[in-house]
Formats: C-alpha cells, sequence, structure tokens
C-alpha cells in the first residue's frame, strides 16, 4: 500500500432525507434570467437544501439533473440523483471553499496511483509501466505537471512545482468543474486520472479501469465474489457518471 492521503470527497448536501411523494408532473429545464440553467419542475424551479434555485451554468447539466428528477417514482430517491447532488454542492458548498478543495486535489498528487509500481511480479510491473506511463507523460506534456515514477511502497515526495501547478489548474475552474474533480480525485486514487477525464482526454470509465490495475491483477489471480463485483461496478458508475458530467460543464 501507498502512503495516500486519506480517501476525502466534498462534503456533499445531503438531498432531504424526507420521504417526499413525487409532487411534479413534468422536469424540464430553461434559460435562468439570472443567466445558467435551471431545473424547472411544472414550470417552477426547486430549492438545494441551502434554499437557493437549482440552477447550472449549461443547458446540458441542468438536463442532467432534470432527467433525474424526471426518472423518480411515486417517492423521491436522493440515491438515484448524483447530478443533482453534485450540483447542489457546487451551489451551496463549494464557493466558501475553494481553497481547500484545491490542496485536498493537489495532495493526491503527491502520492498518486500511477506513480507507484510494483517491484514484482514482472507481469504487473510491465503492466503498469505500458499503461500508466503515457498518462503520466500526458500530464506533464499537456499540463506542465511532472511526476517521478516510484518503485516500491516507500513514499517519496514529489515536486513542490508540480503540486502547485495541480492546485492552480484546480482553482481555474469554476465551482461545478471543481466539484467534479474534487470528486473524481479520491474515487481514482489519482490527480493524473482525474484531469485527463475532466480535460476530456479519457473517458470515466477507462481512467477507473486504469486506477484498480493493482486490484484487477489481484482478481485475475484469485477471483472475485459478487459482492465485491458489485461495489466495483458502482464505482465504475461513478466515473462514468463523472466523466458525462464534465463533458456536459463543457
Amino acid at each position: 500500500m501507498t502512503d495516500q492521503p486519506a480517501p476525502h470527497r466534498p462534503r456533499f448536501v445531503e438531498l432531504s432525507p424526507d420521504r417526499i411523494a413525487r409532487f411534479w408532473t413534468e422536469a424540464d429545464v430553461g434559460a435562468h434570467p439570472e443567466g445558467g440553467w435551471a431545473v424547472l419542475l411544472d414550470g417552477r424551479t426547486p430549492k438545494t437544501p441551502d434554499k437557493a434555485p437549482l440552477v447550472l451554468p449549461t443547458e446540458a447539466a441542468a438536463r442532467m439533473a432534470a432527467d433525474e428528477w424526471a426518472a423518480q417514482e411515486q417517492f423521491l430517491d436522493p440515491s438515484t440523483m448524483p447530478a443533482t447532488r453534485l450540483a447542489s454542492t457546487a451551489i451551496d458548498r463549494i464557493g466558501g471553499a475553494r481553497e481547500a478543495v484545491a490542496d485536498e486535489i493537489a495532495a493526491y498528487a503527491g502520492s498518486d496511483v500511477v506513480c507507484y509500481l510494483a517491484e514484482h511480479p514482472t507481469a504487473l510491473v510491465e503492466r503498469q509501466a505500458r499503461e500508466w506511463g503515457p498518462w503520466r507523460a500526458w500530464v506533464a506534456r499537456e499540463m506542465g505537471i511532472a511526476l517521478e515514477p516510484i518503485s516500491g511502497i516507500v513514499h517519496r515526495p514529489q515536486s513542490p512545482e508540480a503540486i502547485a501547478r495541480v492546485k492552480a489548474h484546480a482553482l481555474t475552474l469554476d465551482d461545478f468543474r471543481l466539484t467534479g474533480l474534487a470528486t473524481a480525485v479520491p474515487l481514482l486514487g489519482s490527480a493524473v486520472l482525474a484531469l485527463a477525464v475532466e480535460r476530456g482526454a479519457l473517458a470515466g470509465g477507462e481512467a477507473f479501469d486504469l486506477s484498480r490495475i493493482d486490484e484487477a491483477f489481484q482478481e485475475d489471480q484469485w477471483g472475485v465474489d459478487a459482492e465485491a463485483a458489485e461495489r466495483t461496478q458502482a464505482r465504475r458508475d461513478e466515473a462514468d457518471l463523472l466523466d458525462r458530467w464534465f463533458r456536459a460543464l463543457d
């Protein structure tokens, strides 16, 4: 195991846990008079938990959230509304915590999963080099973030310049993209792979598969039970959702 930061995600706002019966017939989107695109439930904009209107920066992102409301059945189920949850977090929480969120994203670059290479067995070492090396090269070439690979489990710090570049990029993002990036980084255990998804260079599901090369190698050797496979699929689905979130914000 590498000495990675403790897994952390943005402190998501919680959609109401109360059992709310569906009270709307149609979910749609519309241009908001103050800018952006609002989710509309029978023509009215729902509120976030902090009572702000659910307004997103692009029509496509608002549509993602509206589709979740449209898909609700007799009772609202917050667990089936990840885009609404991301939007509510961006609106209610991220604006007042941008510096801290960017610091947490940058910390993952200091012990990024794609930089920690196994010493054995040979098949795993070769697979990591083949599949992770191009993404270390990509982030150095495209974003000026030069991270050094490390063999073995002993933590070695990356350069302060590389960490600072990750933080600087995070702070250039609007609150909605920053929320997505802050969610993707701990999911993948990798700032490099999360940045590649955010920038559109790598699909979310592909990034997730790359993030778990070690785990997949062990599964190939020892097998995997149904419960573990279900958890893995849920995490992969989350990576795919984040990819769609970033593309909707483009």
